[in-house]
């Protein structure tokens, strides 16, 4: 498991560092979205995280969720261009200070909230989860898409 978490201050605030240095024309190194889109991308799966966005588990998720779970949750980075469940994809313009401000915001209050903030329902993909494995997809998959961007 990755030694970053979004739970511990100064990972987190590291995390927002990252996240305030990107800006309305940072480019990408892959995939389509655009910074914006990349911005309010990051916010569902930690809405998920937290229960506030629920997704049906779907067949694939069932069949093979566990053993990208043991993969993604793993210590190497994710690797790029993912598949990306279709509910998370961000295809329409965003306002980029607006999806900024909700990222941080989001980033904060899962980060302060900590494992009591964690639901209890299993991910839409990867079935149950345990807090370590929550902590560190969530930072693993900001890094990911922070990576896309440069910062």
């Amino acid at each position: 498991m990755t030694t970053k978490s979004l739970f511990l201050a100064p990972d987190r605030d590291e995390m927002l560092a990252r996240i305030g240095s990107v800006r309305p024309d940072s480019a990408r190194q892959w995939g389509k979205m655009d910074v914006a889109q990349m911005l309010a991308h990051c916010q569902a799966p930690l809405r998920v995280a937290t229960g506030e966005k629920t997704i049906q588990r779907g067949l694939v998720g069932v069949l093979f969720g566990g053993i990208a779970k043991k993969k993604l949750a793993g210590p190497e980075p994710f690797g790029k261009n993912l598949p990306t469940d279709k509910s998370f994809r961000v295809v329409d313009p965003r306002d980029f200070g607006r999806e900024r401000d909700a990222l941080v915001l989001i980033v904060r209050t899962f980060g302060e909230r900590g494992a009591a903030g964690l639901t209890k329902e299993p991910h839409p993909f990867f079935g149950k989860l345990e807090t370590p494995e929550w902590e560190a997809l969530m930072w693993k998959h900001l890094d990911h898409h922070l990576r896309q961007f440069s910062a």
